[in-house]
């Protein structure tokens, strides 16, 4: 029997996930998208994995750029994360104007300053998935790393902390 797309969605929000943001520098601009759904991989040679929409510009431009950098968001970074899951956004330095970030020294893609940490990384290949794409990333570096830091989650359907209250906005 199928299962139904809208409950099938519902019961996966019932998992709590961390929450990233994925940027690529292509050149003349800066694309971002927010992602819960990465996974470690290998620690040797150090990989994860991201899913992102198969018909989606963040995808197109990862393939065609080769590279992108991986920021784990803070319980800060809440209008951050909503910002970057927008459809019709504009350019990722836009939509960072009040939030402290430099560029990753291998990608020159922007991290955020104050995120938990920081992945910057090489497109290894990209699978196709369904109506998604898994980018199995090559991690080269780690410009950020903050362990005293209080996650962003998503669940439900909503930015949370790591108490399960809505996350602080910024």
């Amino acid at each position: 029997m199928p299962v139904d797309a809208a409950r099938f969605s519902a019961t996966l929000g019932q998992y709590a996930s961390g929450v990233c943001l994925l940027t690529v520098r292509d050149g003349i601009d800066d694309v971002g998208t927010t992602v819960s759904s990465m996974m470690s991989v290998s620690a040797d040679p150090p990989l994860v994995a991201v899913g992102l929409a198969a018909a989606g510009y963040p995808a197109e431009v990862l393939e065609e750029v080769g590279a992108c950098a991986l920021t784990v968001l803070a319980a800060q970074h809440a209008i951050v994360a909503s910002r970057f899951s927008s459809a019709g956004r504009p350019s990722a330095r836009h939509l960072l104007e009040s939030v402290p970030w430099s560029r990753a020294a291998g990608s020159g893609a922007i991290v955020l300053d104050d995120g938990l940490t920081a992945l910057d990384c090489r497109l290894a290949r990209l699978v196709e998935a369904g109506d998604h794409v898994l980018a199995l990333l090559s991690v080269e570096d780690v410009p950020v790393l903050d362990t005293a830091g209080r996650p962003l989650l998503r669940l439900r359907g909503r930015y949370v902390d790591q108490s399960g209250r809505p996350a602080a906005a910024r």
